[in-house]
This record gives structure tokens, sequence and C-alpha cells, in this order.
């Protein structure tokens, strides 16, 4: 998967919105960045981009996000109801239409037996829907997750909301 497609889903994400006249946000851990990176590429993004959280660390998550602590010790910030929660306080704190939240563990260092390198979550809220997570394993380096991680969450904005 290369960075071009990346920006075509980007390109398509964008012009879904800007025609129904909605805003997007993204709460990011793993991907550090890298959702809010490839939708600003896309000109024209400001007319329905306003924000974006990098919420690399658990205190970012607790204080930008308003993830529960109890939240994070009981699950871990790699999991179901860690980007549940980021979704939709990043909805919230973004006054976004839409949000999607990315957390997991890119490598090389980091994974368990119970959480390997690769293992990403994705939660997924918007205005007046139920939100809803999706786990994924990703194969290859760092890069090679995070560029895969940003991928599925952009497809699965458009596939699901559009």
């Amino acid at each position: 998967m290369k960075d071009d497609e990346l920006f075509q889903l980007s390109a398509r994400l964008g012009a879904a919105l800007k025609e129904k006249g909605k805003f997007i946000t993204c709460a990011e851990s793993c991907t550090g960045g890298w959702i809010a990176k490839t939708i600003t590429d896309t000109s024209g993004s400001a007319g329905w981009f306003d924000r974006g959280f990098v919420t690399y660390g658990n205190q970012a998550k607790s204080d930008m996000l308003g993830v529960k602590a109890s939240t994070l010790e009981h699950h871990g910030a790699v999991s179901d109801p860690v980007v549940l929660e980021m979704a939709q306080g990043a909805l919230a704190a973004a006054g976004a239409d839409y949000a999607v939240a990315v957390s997991g563990i890119a490598g090389p260092d980091g994974g368990t037996i119970e959480k390997p390198v690769g293992t990403v979550w994705f939660g997924f809220a918007a205005r007046h829907r139920a939100p809803f997570s999706q786990l994924m394993h990703f194969d290859g380096g760092r890069d090679d997750v995070r560029r895969q991680a940003v991928h599925f969450a952009l497809k699965t904005l458009l596939d699901t909301f559009f």
C-alpha cells in the first residue's frame, strides 16, 4: 500500500464530508498524527477538518479526550473500551460530526502474547449513532502497521458513514 492510496481515500472522504457539510476529527495513539496528516494533505480539508488529537500517552488520553483512568487501568490503552472513549471524547472535544480513534502496538517493541505487535483497536463515533469498535491485526514493520492502520481507518469511515 502506498501513500497515494491513502491520499485517494482522504480525497474521497473529504468530498463526501464537504457534500454533506460535515466535519471529522481523529484521536490517534500508535499512528502519531498520520491520519490527520493524510487528511490535511488534501487541498480544501479545512472545510471538513478542524482539529485532531495525538494522545500517545495515557495521561493525554485522559486530559484531552476524557478517557477514564479506571478504563485505562483495567483494560490497557490498546483495548476496545479505551478506543470507544477516545472516539466519543474526540467527537465532543472537537464538536465534529464523525470521529475515529486508534490505539495499537506498532512495534517493534511493546507486544505481548495477549497483544502482539500489529494489534490495533479502532473506535468510530458519529453524532446520533452508537459508537462501535473494530480490532485488527496487521503484519510488517512499524511503518507498515501504521500505514495499514491509517488505510483501515479512512476506508472504514467511508464505508460506514458514506
